[in-house]
């Protein structure tokens, strides 16, 4: 995420004095919760139903889960970049090409 947005959000919240309720155990839940939120758009229905159809509303549960995390990424001096990256080597290291490649199976179960 760019440093423009995170200052964006910040200053959002500063100018609200809302930084007094945002510590990183009520920014997790509030990820936790607006993910919930983004998961009950699918809820009863198949995607063909959510995708393309409720578009605004995806974006905008989606753009809460990513605003918290990037509150809470900020509040902890985390990079985003940076620590998606490393997640991302990680990954590549635990789902290696050669063995998962196709296949939807935890990293444990590759053979």
């Amino acid at each position: 995420m760019k440093q423009e947005t995170i200052q964006e959000i910040n200053r959002f919240r500063d100018e609200r004095h809302w930084r007094q309720f945002h510590n990183p155990k009520d920014l997790a839940i509030s990820i936790s919760l607006e993910a919930s939120e983004l998961l009950e758009l699918f809820q009863w229905k198949g995607n063909e139903e959510v995708v393309g159809v409720r578009t605004e509303q995806l974006q905008e549960e989606l753009a809460d889960v990513l605003i918290y995390a990037a509150m809470l990424a900020d509040d902890l001096g985390f990079d985003l970049d940076e620590i998606v990256r490393k997640k991302l080597e990680k990954n590549s290291r635990k789902y290696p090409i050669e063995k998962s490649i196709g296949r939807k199976d935890k990293y444990t179960e590759l053979e």
